[in-house]
């Protein structure tokens, strides 16, 4: 077990089991023993890889879908440009190069990061060196707003439910001797005609960043951009999604507190009514990357470079490919209704 382990024992000890989402805050954002204060956790040497960083493609069509946004919306200056969770920078970097394309865009931005981990922000500093820095959407000044957030909401405290037949049971974290387990709290007053075995889960603090996104947008212009892994009605999972993943390999959540990174799948269908009123539509990561060109792209990227033609092709299929990250992930946007629909979204809903 960890140095983590022994605080969370002690906390269990003292005030009883704690919910999912309490276990998963101090896991990932304990200030002397989280997961994401003490380490780098991408790349090889890291526990996982994103999509920015299997290859430049995937910014290069990020920067130029809000190069489009930004035109579509009378070219506003300034604008913030903000990104939520933007781990070493690479993603904006990247959609910085390729939105070059619009003349005055990147005179135009203000680059804001939310990001909380020293690691990454230093990381982050040295590719963006213009970037300006908040803990949270709420402490980035108020104006039109581009925002992209690319697997940042699954890494947010997530709270567990499920029915009992009598009601709602909220998922905890208990003691067997030292060893940390999982338990059901009493059931919740109301809704016992919920079918036995029937989940949900809820993260408060994800919906308050979508309530926020919708608030500003709304009210001063701009779009969201919003790219996760996660589900829809037609494709929910049988069960709880808490997963936690070590050296990019499927870790159990309970085992090694701090030393894991732990996310939940997305519901988008909640996250669009979570961002109300703007309008929204949700595609699947291969057709959104698809529409935006990113098949044009790695050909152009093979022709210049012969020697990586092949690379250039495994990252295609894997960031396209449905049994890779084509359908699994999905990207959403959020803009202010009877504006323009952006672009890769004109056939999705």
């Amino acid at each position: 077990m960890t140095a983590l382990a022994d605080i969370l024992r002690a906390q269990i000890r003292a005030v009883g089991p704690m919910p999912v989402d309490d276990y998963m805050a101090l896991c990932l954002g304990h200030p002397q023993h989280g997961y994401y204060v003490t380490r780098d956790p991408l790349g090889a040497v890291g526990d996982f890889t994103t999509a920015p960083e299997i290859s430049q493609m995937f910014g290069e069509m990020i920067g130029l879908w809000l190069a489009r946004v930004w035109l579509d919306a009378r070219r506003p200056a300034p604008f913030r440009l903000v990104e939520l969770g933007p781990g070493r920078g690479t993603l904006m970097a990247d959609a910085l190069r390729a939105a070059r394309v619009a003349p005055g865009f990147a005179e135009a931005a203000e680059l804001w990061l939310v990001e909380t981990s020293p690691a990454l922000r230093a990381e982050q500093a040295r590719r963006l060196p213009a970037a300006q820095w908040a803990d949270r959407l709420e402490a980035v000044p108020e104006g039109p707003t581009l925002l992209v957030a690319n697997e940042f909401l699954d890494a947010l405290p997530v709270r567990q439910f499920i029915a009992n037949g009598r009601g709602w049971c909220e998922k905890r974290i208990g003691l067997d001797g030292e060893r940390l387990v999982w338990g059901l709290a009493p059931p919740q007053p109301g809704d016992c005609d919920t079918p036995e075995g029937t989940w949900r889960e809820e993260s408060p603090l994800a919906d308050r960043v979508a309530a926020e996104i919708a608030r500003r947008i709304a009210a001063q212009g701009g779009a969201a951009l919003i790219v996760d892994y996660g589900y829809r009605a037609a494709d929910r999972p049988p069960g709880f999604t808490l997963q936690a993943l070590r050296a990019h390999a499927p870790a159990d959540p309970l085992e090694a507190p701090g030393e894991a990174d732990l996310t939940w799948l997305i519901d988008f269908d909640r996250l669009a009514a979570g961002l109300a009123p703007l309008a929204s539509a949700c595609a699947p990561q291969g057709a959104f990357l698809g529409r935006l060109g990113i098949g044009r792209r790695a050909a152009q990227l093979a022709a210049a470079q012969p020697g990586a033609a092949d690379a250039v092709a495994d990252a295609l299929e894997r960031l396209t490919a449905p049994a890779q990250m084509g359908t699994l992930f999905k990207a959403l946007a959020a803009w202010p209704a009877g504006q323009p629909v952006p672009p890769g979204f004109e056939e999705a809903r």
